[in-house]
């Protein structure tokens, strides 16, 4: 232990040295921004300043890169609860409740909230990283294709059992999801599937950040539109050392599952090709799961905003785990990472500790660093993001409507996207007025190519015997959870009936 903290105690002095110190906060104030920026998210941004980093030595650059990985981890929120559009996948759990804070004048609460979470998330994933990695890394090698497509069920079992939502509606909704996360290229034939004819665009597949913008940028556009019927109230939102004062007393109602969901995302995160999407997901789920009041999630629950920017950024955390001791990035992100350290001669893999210990502690030391600078940075410009929603509607429909486009078209840089986008929002506006929840769906299109690419490797080594998933004791304690969570809404309901029962009969 002694050596652990004597090791970190030198990497952060290593993170201070001015030339690094300088690269975190210009890294964490850029992170903020593309994160903000509906359709770049960390993946571009990362991507697009990878060269800038060749004039500062490597371990400058990738302190860099890691914290405009961190801040976007932070700004993702930001357009998420002002416009109601995703700076990223990873944000878009934060929609549900983020965004109906805002309508509801609460958008400094939502802000606070996502910052504060951030930061709880970052710090409990950082001080995981930095005393439990080893164990955590020999833990994930053992998750084979059976134990990650247990691990899928069980989140859809969480929606299922534990949404609160028409469960007929809710299970058409992850149906819909699934069918669309097959769109594409077969995983394993490589044949073309559902293209609709021979549209070329579907052999990508749905893109995402696509089908999310759509719905969540569009679709809320239209319904808003309906809704108001063209007059949109535009809520004042003040920000006072007062109310900044009553979020953080808000903290204790939502620290306990925050935390547990921090540490869930930092463990979902250390999983190859997990990511930080599905662990926002399934950390706002367990939000769900242990409040006392499940039906107010998605109608403006402080706590439905925490739980999911806590999970995503512990994961984006965890996510360097794999890359660093194994040489496996456990997102897209960490997977551009990986490919700069190996082009300035750093080899990633359990060796990099002992060859060059100056570099990983300086970054794990950078980490605690960035953390502290960006949720100052992200408190700091809470008065001009809540001036965001201050704008008449005429102007703020039509720039959402523009960011739309541009981040529906970013990824792909195809019109096929575009139009795609559009799509959605109308199949997202017709959802929304027919009552169905669109979450199950973002879930299953998230989850689907995992849960399916796991599925198929799993009946392949087993011959197509399903008996490898309750063979196996993490998949099966997967497996049992996820057949709970199914139960308890009949099991809920039996008990609420013996109790009506009794109190009738005792009348």
């Amino acid at each position: 232990m002694d050596s652990i903290f004597t090791l970190l105690a030198s990497g952060i002095l290593e993170a201070m040295q001015p030339l690094n110190f300088m690269m975190i906060i210009i890294g964490c104030t850029i992170g903020l921004l593309v994160g903000a920026m509906p359709g770049l998210g960390s993946v571009n941004g990362v991507a697009i300043l990878l060269p800038i980093t060749f004039l500062v030595p490597p371990t400058a650059a990738i302190i860099f890169l890691a914290a405009i990985y961190y801040g976007a981890m932070y700004g993702g929120a930001i357009s998420s609860i002002t416009l109601g559009i995703p700076g990223a996948s990873t944000a878009v759990a934060t929609v549900f409740d983020g965004r109906p804070l805002a309508q509801s004048g609460k958008a400094d609460r939502a802000l606070i909230a996502a910052a504060i979470a951030s930061f709880i998330g970052g710090t409990i994933s950082v001080v995981l990283f930095t005393l439990f990695a080893p164990p955590l890394a020999a833990f994930a090698l053992k998750f084979g294709p059976p134990e990650e497509f247990a691990l899928m069920v069980l989140a859809f079992a969480t929606f299922i059992g534990l949404g609160g939502d028409d469960i007929p509606k809710t299970i058409f909704s992850i149906l819909i999801g699934l069918v669309l996360a097959t769109i594409g290229l077969d995983i394993i034939s490589g044949q073309p599937r559902l293209i609709f004819g021979d549209i070329t665009g579907f052999l990508h597949g749905i893109n995402f950040l696509v089908l999310a913008i759509g719905i969540y940028g569009i679709g809320e556009m239209l319904w808003t539109l309906e809704t108001t019927r063209g007059e949109v109230t535009v809520h004042k939102v003040k920000m006072s050392v007062r109310s900044f004062l009553a979020s953080l007393r808000e903290i204790k109602s939502y620290i306990g599952t925050t935390s547990l969901g921090s540490v869930i995302g930092y463990f979902v995160g250390t999983l190859p090709a997990a990511g930080a999407t599905p662990a926002s997901l399934m950390s706002y789920g367990l939000a769900k799961t242990f409040s006392s009041k499940p039906e107010t999630f998605g109608k403006g629950n402080v706590a439905g905003v925490a739980a999911p920017e806590a999970g995503n950024n512990a994961a984006s955390t965890g996510s360097m785990l794999p890359m660093i001791t194994l040489g496996i990035p456990g997102s897209p992100t960490t997977a551009i990472l990986l490919g700069g350290m190996i082009i300035w001669g750093l080899r990633p893999g359990p060796l990099l500790f002992t060859e060059h210990p100056e570099f990983v502690w300086g970054l794990i030391g950078s980490l605690y660093i960035a953390n502290f600078a960006t949720v100052l940075i992200n408190l700091a410009f809470i008065p001009v993001f809540v001036k965001i929603l201050t704008l008449p509607f005429t102007i703020l429909a039509p720039t959402i409507y523009i960011l739309c486009v541009v981040g529906g078209y970013a990824p792909t840089q195809t019109m096929h996207d575009v139009w795609l986008m559009f799509l959605f929002g109308i199949i997202g506006y017709l959802l929304r007025k027919l009552n169905y929840p669109v979450a199950p769906a973002v879930l299953a299109i998230v989850l689907g190519p995992l849960a399916e690419r796991s599925l198929r490797q799993s009946l392949l080594a087993s011959q197509g015997e399903m008996t490898i998933f309750i063979e196996r004791p993490i998949s099966l304690v997967c497996i049992l959870l996820a057949i709970a969570l199914i139960s308890y809404p009949t099991i809920q309901k039996l008990i609420k009936r013996r109790r009506a029962q009794a109190t009738s009969g005792e009348k």
